[in-house]
Protein backbone atom coordinates (compact mmCIF):
# COMPACT_ATOMS: atom_id res chain seq x y z
CA UNK A 1 0.00 0.00 0.00
CA UNK A 2 1.27 3.45 -0.90
CA UNK A 3 -0.04 6.98 -0.39
CA UNK A 4 -0.32 7.26 -4.16
CA UNK A 5 -2.58 4.21 -4.32
CA UNK A 6 -4.77 5.61 -1.56
CA UNK A 7 -5.06 8.93 -3.41
CA UNK A 8 -6.10 7.06 -6.55
CA UNK A 9 -8.81 5.09 -4.76
CA UNK A 10 -10.14 8.19 -2.99
CA UNK A 11 -10.42 10.10 -6.27
CA UNK A 12 -12.11 7.16 -8.04
CA UNK A 13 -14.65 6.96 -5.23
CA UNK A 14 -15.31 10.71 -5.42
CA UNK A 15 -15.78 10.71 -9.20
CA UNK A 16 -17.63 7.38 -9.43
CA UNK A 17 -15.73 6.71 -12.63
CA UNK A 18 -12.30 5.42 -13.59
CA UNK A 19 -12.34 7.57 -16.72
CA UNK A 20 -13.09 10.82 -14.89
CA UNK A 21 -10.54 10.04 -12.17
CA UNK A 22 -7.98 9.31 -14.88
CA UNK A 23 -8.57 12.71 -16.48
CA UNK A 24 -8.29 14.64 -13.22
CA UNK A 25 -5.24 12.75 -11.96
CA UNK A 26 -3.52 12.76 -15.38
CA UNK A 27 -2.93 9.04 -14.92
CA UNK A 28 -3.69 6.36 -17.52
CA UNK A 29 -6.77 4.31 -16.71
CA UNK A 30 -4.85 0.98 -16.74
CA UNK A 31 -2.59 2.37 -13.99
CA UNK A 32 -5.62 3.22 -11.84
CA UNK A 33 -7.08 -0.23 -12.44
CA UNK A 34 -3.80 -1.83 -11.43
CA UNK A 35 -3.62 0.29 -8.25
CA UNK A 36 -7.14 -0.81 -7.24
CA UNK A 37 -6.42 -4.46 -7.97
CA UNK A 38 -3.20 -4.40 -5.96
CA UNK A 39 -4.99 -2.95 -2.95
CA UNK A 40 -7.82 -5.44 -3.23
CA UNK A 41 -5.33 -8.29 -3.39
CA UNK A 42 -3.26 -6.95 -0.49
CA UNK A 43 -6.25 -6.58 1.87
CA UNK A 44 -8.36 -9.44 0.50
CA UNK A 45 -11.42 -7.28 -0.13
CA UNK A 46 -13.38 -5.89 -3.06
CA UNK A 47 -13.39 -2.09 -3.10
CA UNK A 48 -15.73 -1.27 -5.99
CA UNK A 49 -18.78 -2.60 -7.76
CA UNK A 50 -18.17 -2.11 -11.49
CA UNK A 51 -20.92 -1.50 -14.05
CA UNK A 52 -21.47 0.19 -17.39
CA UNK A 53 -22.46 3.34 -15.53
CA UNK A 54 -19.21 3.54 -13.59
CA UNK A 55 -18.08 2.30 -10.19
CA UNK A 56 -19.40 2.54 -6.64
CA UNK A 57 -17.93 1.50 -3.34
CA UNK A 58 -18.75 -1.84 -1.77
CA UNK A 59 -19.48 -2.07 1.97
CA UNK A 60 -15.82 -2.97 2.53
CA UNK A 61 -14.86 -0.14 0.22
CA UNK A 62 -16.85 2.40 2.25
CA UNK A 63 -15.00 1.42 5.41
CA UNK A 64 -11.64 1.31 3.64
CA UNK A 65 -12.11 4.80 2.22
CA UNK A 66 -12.72 6.29 5.67
CA UNK A 67 -9.36 4.99 6.90
CA UNK A 68 -7.66 5.92 3.64
CA UNK A 69 -8.80 9.54 3.91
CA UNK A 70 -7.51 9.73 7.50
CA UNK A 71 -4.11 8.38 6.47
CA UNK A 72 -3.81 10.76 3.54
CA UNK A 73 -4.84 13.75 5.66
CA UNK A 74 -2.20 12.90 8.28
CA UNK A 75 0.40 12.41 5.57
CA UNK A 76 -0.45 15.77 4.01
CA UNK A 77 -0.23 17.35 7.47
CA UNK A 78 3.25 15.93 7.99
CA UNK A 79 4.38 17.21 4.61
CA UNK A 80 3.00 20.68 5.34
CA UNK A 81 4.60 20.74 8.79
CA UNK A 82 8.07 19.41 8.03
CA UNK A 83 8.54 20.08 4.34
CA UNK A 84 6.44 23.18 3.90
CA UNK A 85 8.71 25.28 6.09
CA UNK A 86 6.35 25.78 9.04
CA UNK A 87 8.08 23.30 11.34
CA UNK A 88 9.52 24.72 14.55
CA UNK A 89 12.12 23.03 16.70
CA UNK A 90 10.84 22.33 20.19
CA UNK A 91 12.48 22.73 23.58
CA UNK A 92 10.87 22.51 26.98
CA UNK A 93 11.77 22.28 30.64
CA UNK A 94 9.74 21.22 33.66
CA UNK A 95 10.51 22.54 37.11
CA UNK A 96 9.35 22.73 40.66
CA UNK A 97 8.16 26.22 41.52
CA UNK A 98 11.48 28.09 41.34
CA UNK A 99 11.68 31.67 40.15
CA UNK A 100 15.39 31.24 39.35
CA UNK A 101 14.50 28.40 36.96
CA UNK A 102 12.07 30.73 35.17
CA UNK A 103 14.61 33.56 35.08
CA UNK A 104 17.25 31.26 33.56
CA UNK A 105 14.69 30.15 30.99
CA UNK A 106 13.99 33.77 30.09
CA UNK A 107 17.68 34.49 29.57
CA UNK A 108 18.10 31.38 27.43
CA UNK A 109 15.11 32.20 25.21
CA UNK A 110 16.44 35.74 24.61
CA UNK A 111 19.38 34.20 22.77
CA UNK A 112 17.17 32.40 20.26
CA UNK A 113 14.75 33.30 17.52
CA UNK A 114 11.30 32.44 18.87
CA UNK A 115 10.15 32.20 15.26
CA UNK A 116 12.46 29.21 14.85
CA UNK A 117 11.74 27.47 18.16
CA UNK A 118 8.62 26.53 20.08
CA UNK A 119 9.63 26.95 23.74
CA UNK A 120 7.77 25.65 26.78
CA UNK A 121 8.28 25.92 30.53
CA UNK A 122 6.13 23.97 32.97
CA UNK A 123 6.04 24.78 36.69
CA UNK A 124 4.48 21.64 38.07
CA UNK A 125 4.45 18.88 40.68
CA UNK A 126 7.58 16.90 41.49
CA UNK A 127 6.43 13.61 39.97
CA UNK A 128 5.21 15.42 36.85
CA UNK A 129 8.65 17.02 36.46
CA UNK A 130 10.12 13.51 36.44
CA UNK A 131 7.42 12.15 34.12
CA UNK A 132 7.83 15.02 31.66
CA UNK A 133 11.55 14.29 31.26
CA UNK A 134 11.00 10.54 31.06
CA UNK A 135 8.40 10.89 28.29
CA UNK A 136 10.42 13.51 26.41
CA UNK A 137 7.83 16.23 26.93
CA UNK A 138 10.64 18.24 28.53
CA UNK A 139 14.36 17.81 28.01
CA UNK A 140 15.35 19.07 31.46
CA UNK A 141 13.69 18.96 34.87
CA UNK A 142 14.69 21.13 37.83
CA UNK A 143 14.18 19.87 41.38
CA UNK A 144 15.94 19.36 44.70
CA UNK A 145 17.13 16.48 46.85
CA UNK A 146 17.83 16.30 50.57
CA UNK A 147 18.88 13.64 53.04
CA UNK A 148 15.19 13.03 53.70
CA UNK A 149 13.94 12.53 50.15
CA UNK A 150 17.14 11.41 48.43
CA UNK A 151 16.46 7.66 48.48
CA UNK A 152 12.89 8.08 47.20
CA UNK A 153 13.85 10.52 44.43
CA UNK A 154 16.80 8.43 43.26
CA UNK A 155 14.67 5.28 43.17
CA UNK A 156 12.12 6.94 40.88
CA UNK A 157 14.85 8.44 38.69
CA UNK A 158 16.60 5.08 38.33
CA UNK A 159 13.41 3.26 37.36
CA UNK A 160 12.78 5.89 34.67
CA UNK A 161 16.37 5.87 33.36
CA UNK A 162 17.01 9.44 34.44
CA UNK A 163 19.98 11.01 36.17
CA UNK A 164 20.35 13.93 38.56
CA UNK A 165 23.14 16.50 38.26
CA UNK A 166 23.62 18.66 41.32
CA UNK A 167 24.28 22.37 40.91
CA UNK A 168 24.39 23.86 44.39
CA UNK A 169 23.72 23.05 48.02
CA UNK A 170 21.95 25.58 50.18
CA UNK A 171 20.45 26.10 53.62
CA UNK A 172 16.75 26.51 54.22
CA UNK A 173 15.10 29.92 54.45
CA UNK A 174 11.70 31.11 55.58
CA UNK A 175 10.11 33.01 52.72
CA UNK A 176 7.46 35.57 53.69
CA UNK A 177 5.96 38.98 53.03
CA UNK A 178 8.12 41.91 54.10
CA UNK A 179 5.21 43.15 56.24
CA UNK A 180 5.11 39.90 58.20
CA UNK A 181 5.84 40.25 61.96
CA UNK A 182 8.87 37.97 61.58
CA UNK A 183 10.24 39.55 58.41
CA UNK A 184 12.87 41.71 60.13
CA UNK A 185 14.34 38.95 62.26
CA UNK A 186 17.90 37.82 61.50
CA UNK A 187 16.85 34.20 61.75
CA UNK A 188 13.72 32.19 62.52
CA UNK A 189 13.24 29.01 64.53
CA UNK A 190 10.46 26.50 64.09
CA UNK A 191 8.44 27.39 67.26
CA UNK A 192 8.19 31.02 66.13
CA UNK A 193 6.21 29.93 63.06
CA UNK A 194 3.50 28.04 64.93
CA UNK A 195 0.86 30.78 64.81
CA UNK A 196 1.21 31.36 61.07
CA UNK A 197 0.02 29.10 58.21
CA UNK A 198 2.67 27.06 56.43
CA UNK A 199 2.16 27.25 52.67
CA UNK A 200 3.07 24.35 50.43
CA UNK A 201 2.56 23.31 46.83
CA UNK A 202 -0.03 20.59 46.38
CA UNK A 203 1.43 17.34 45.05
CA UNK A 204 -1.77 15.38 44.48
CA UNK A 205 -3.56 12.82 46.61
CA UNK A 206 -1.31 9.89 45.71
CA UNK A 207 1.98 11.78 46.06
CA UNK A 208 4.15 10.88 49.01
CA UNK A 209 5.53 13.57 51.31
CA UNK A 210 8.92 12.49 49.93
CA UNK A 211 8.02 14.49 46.81
CA UNK A 212 7.03 17.68 48.62
CA UNK A 213 8.73 20.78 47.22
CA UNK A 214 9.25 22.16 50.71
CA UNK A 215 11.89 20.67 52.97
CA UNK A 216 10.86 19.39 56.44
CA UNK A 217 7.55 18.17 55.04
CA UNK A 218 7.15 15.65 57.87
CA UNK A 219 7.20 18.23 60.64
CA UNK A 220 3.94 18.84 62.48
CA UNK A 221 2.48 22.16 61.39
CA UNK A 222 -0.42 23.64 63.37
CA UNK A 223 -1.71 25.49 60.30
CA UNK A 224 -1.23 24.51 56.66
CA UNK A 225 -2.56 25.75 53.33
CA UNK A 226 -1.82 24.22 49.94
CA UNK A 227 -1.65 26.03 46.61
CA UNK A 228 -0.98 25.14 42.99
CA UNK A 229 0.95 28.10 41.64
CA UNK A 230 3.55 30.61 42.69
CA UNK A 231 1.34 33.71 42.25
CA UNK A 232 -1.29 32.30 44.62
CA UNK A 233 1.42 31.43 47.13
CA UNK A 234 2.63 35.04 47.13
CA UNK A 235 -0.91 36.34 47.59
CA UNK A 236 -1.41 34.05 50.59
CA UNK A 237 1.78 35.37 52.15
CA UNK A 238 0.30 38.86 52.10
CA UNK A 239 -3.34 38.09 52.85
CA UNK A 240 -2.87 35.44 55.52
CA UNK A 241 0.69 36.11 56.72
CA UNK A 242 1.64 32.68 55.46
CA UNK A 243 5.18 31.46 54.94
CA UNK A 244 6.98 28.73 53.10
CA UNK A 245 10.33 27.02 53.53
CA UNK A 246 12.60 27.38 50.52
CA UNK A 247 16.14 27.51 49.22
CA UNK A 248 16.43 31.26 49.62
CA UNK A 249 17.35 31.56 45.94
CA UNK A 250 14.70 34.06 44.93
CA UNK A 251 14.45 36.10 41.77
CA UNK A 252 13.24 39.52 42.91
CA UNK A 253 12.81 40.61 39.29
CA UNK A 254 10.04 38.02 38.87
CA UNK A 255 8.59 37.71 42.39
CA UNK A 256 8.80 41.38 43.23
CA UNK A 257 10.51 43.19 46.12
CA UNK A 258 7.70 42.74 48.65
CA UNK A 259 9.06 39.45 49.99
CA UNK A 260 12.09 38.43 52.05
CA UNK A 261 13.95 35.21 52.80
CA UNK A 262 15.05 34.84 56.42
CA UNK A 263 17.53 32.08 57.44
CA UNK A 264 15.89 29.12 59.16
CA UNK A 265 17.60 27.67 62.25
CA UNK A 266 16.95 23.95 62.85
CA UNK A 267 16.06 22.86 66.39
CA UNK A 268 18.02 19.60 66.33
CA UNK A 269 20.32 17.50 64.13
CA UNK A 270 17.50 15.39 62.71
CA UNK A 271 15.85 18.56 61.42
CA UNK A 272 18.23 18.53 58.46
CA UNK A 273 17.60 21.61 56.36
CA UNK A 274 20.20 21.26 53.59
CA UNK A 275 18.89 21.24 50.01
CA UNK A 276 20.77 20.16 46.90
CA UNK A 277 19.32 21.81 43.80
CA UNK A 278 20.02 20.35 40.39
CA UNK A 279 18.52 19.12 37.15
CA UNK A 280 17.48 15.78 35.70
CA UNK A 281 17.97 14.48 32.17
CA UNK A 282 17.69 11.18 30.36
CA UNK A 283 20.64 8.86 30.95
CA UNK A 284 23.17 8.87 28.15
CA UNK A 285 21.06 11.39 26.26
CA UNK A 286 22.66 14.03 24.09
CA UNK A 287 21.61 17.52 25.10
CA UNK A 288 20.34 19.97 22.50
CA UNK A 289 21.91 23.39 22.13
CA UNK A 290 19.07 25.13 24.03
CA UNK A 291 19.41 22.58 26.84
CA UNK A 292 23.14 23.20 27.13
CA UNK A 293 22.60 26.96 27.16
CA UNK A 294 19.81 26.66 29.73
CA UNK A 295 22.11 24.75 32.07
CA UNK A 296 24.72 27.45 31.64
CA UNK A 297 22.14 30.11 32.53
CA UNK A 298 21.21 28.12 35.64
CA UNK A 299 24.88 27.98 36.66
CA UNK A 300 25.32 31.68 36.00
CA UNK A 301 22.34 32.60 38.14
CA UNK A 302 23.31 30.24 40.95
CA UNK A 303 26.94 31.35 40.78
CA UNK A 304 28.37 27.86 40.27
Amino acid sequence: MTIQQLNYVIKIAEMGSLNKASEILYVAQPSLTTAVQELEKEFGICLFHRSGKGVRLTADGEEFIQYARGIVEQYDGLIELYVGGSYKKKFGISTQHYSFAVKSFVEMVKKYDTGEYEFAIRETRTLEVIEDVYTGKSEIGVLYKSDFNRAAIEKVLKSNHLEFTGLTECDTFVYLWKGHPLAKKKSIRFPELSEYPCLSFEQGGSASFYFAEEILSTEKYARTIKANDRATMLNLMVGLLGYTLCSGIICEELNGSDYVAVPFVPEHEKQNSKMEIGYITRKNGRLSNPATLYIEELKNYLGV
